[in-house]
């Protein structure tokens, strides 16, 4: 459900954001939010707006000025935008000058120069937005003036920084999936404390066909971590028996995983002079933080938990650590090309820790998990050779190419 500025309980703009100074870009409904802040009125559409728009910029503004698709009759710039709102903003507030409108959104830019405050109704961060990079680059570099540092160097940087603080000389173990997050979380510890961390595969019998053998190869050919594998497969299947609701089963692997953890870490300590292992690292990325809804504020809807999140006890015996838990899957990929980790890690298929476990739709059982697995290695393959990247009945081979054109396949099991 859309997000009303009248509603009940509806999120407010915490009023120390316009004590601070700075710049302000309200996006949508951070635009009608800003216009009722300061005495603008916002009203209920008659026509609700979602999809590709057209708007037309009649006004001036830092933000916009020399910024266009193209231009009307009259030598107006256009842009090409994607808007998705049912309220729009009908007077703009004392000090807006309005910038820019479409036929059924009067006000789709407004801006005060002045105080550097800015209202978009449209959505410049989606590509359908053709001109929505020159408009952020434009707010971020020009009118807030920033150096734009926020780059993958000086991210490895820091995080390794802030990782030897946090961790100093204690034990750390990661749980090892193979998957993008945790094998850049891996690169970027092996980096800050060497030997100090434990990788630890669980193979939970969730995964996809052969994948533990996969993941301890390419671990093996290159990275310089040490990576314990467990077979955890019947105490997985014995934990999710008789259990058929999908949220339910993601936290019944988080724990387990858990579990396994703490059982992993006692018998790292024994073999590490009786160092006990404090810290949890985990490849947990904004988006998992998103869809869990642990938002401040509460205003987020659950998703569904992530067994990063949503899935760990209140009780937990380590401390977490979580370097990637502010970055997004794009960023967390160029990270790791920038630490040296091979494409076929960075490109690989998505598949999150629950695996088999939620695309088996039902109870989980053993003779399942091969009648899931099998069907996925075929949708790798067929999309492999749609992407011109395979020939038909050879072997899957990798291909970043292929790997980012299908970026992520699934097959499902369900009861007959």
């Amino acid at each position: 459900m859309a997000l009303r500025v009248h509603a009940d309980n509806s999120p407010r703009i915490n009023d120390a954001v316009f004590e601070l100074g700075v710049p302000v870009l309200g996006i949508c409904y951070g635009m009608q939010a800003m216009a009722d802040r300061f005495g603008g009125q916002v009203h209920a559409s008659d026509i609700h707006e979602f999809g590709a728009a057209t708007i037309e910029v009649n006004g001036h503004s830092q933000l916009t000025d020399g910024i266009e698709d193209s231009k009307t009759d009259g030598a107006a710039a256009k842009l090409n935008v994607w808007m998705s709102h049912g309220d729009k903003v009908i007077k703009a507030p004392e000090g807006f000058d309005i910038v820019a409108s479409t036929p059924s959104c009067p006000i789709a830019i407004m801006a005060n120069d002045d105080k550097k405050y800015y209202g978009l109704q449209f959505h410049p961060e989606v590509t359908h937005t053709l001109q929505g990079q020159a408009l952020l680059g434009r707010f971020v570099h020009q009118i807030c003036d920033c150096a734009g540092e926020w780059t993958p160097d000086n991210i490895a940087d820091m995080r390794i920084a802030q990782l030897k603080e946090q961790i100093g000389d204690k034990q750390v173990l990661l749980g090892l999936s193979g998957g993008v997050d945790s094998s850049v979380v891996a690169a970027l510890l092996h980096k800050a404390i060497g030997d100090q961390l434990t990788c630890v595969f669980v193979d939970n019998g969730l995964l996809r066909l052969h994948e533990g053998d996969q993941v301890m190869q390419v671990f093996a050919e290159n990275m310089g971590v040490k990576v314990v594998r467990v077979d955890a497969e019947e105490r997985f299947l014995t934990a999710l028996a008789g259990e058929s609701d999908p949220e339910k089963k993601r936290k019944i692997i988080g724990k387990t995983f858990i579990d396994v953890f703490a059982d992993s870490a006692r018998q790292v300590s024994e073999q590490s002079d009786g160092k006990v292992v404090e810290f949890l690292a985990q490849g947990t990325i904004y988006p998992d933080v998103i869809e869990s809804a642990k938002s401040h504020q509460g205003k987020a809807h659950v998703i569904k938990s992530h067994h990063n999140v949503g899935g760990l006890p209140d009780d937990l015996a380590f401390e977490l650590v979580e370097p990637l838990r502010d970055l997004f899957k794009d960023e967390v990929r160029k990270l790791g090309i920038t630490l040296g980790l091979p494409e076929k890690m960075i490109y690989r298929h998505p598949f999150p820790g629950p695996g088999l476990g939620v695309r088996i739709l039902g109870e989980v059982k053993k003779n399942m998990l091969i009648s899931c697995a099998l069907p996925m290695r075929s949708l790798c393959r067929s999309w492999s050779v749609r992407a011109g990247m395979t020939k038909p009945r050879r072997p899957l081979r990798y291909s970043s190419q292929s790997n980012q054109l299908a970026w992520s396949v699934m097959a499902a099991v369900m009861r007959g």
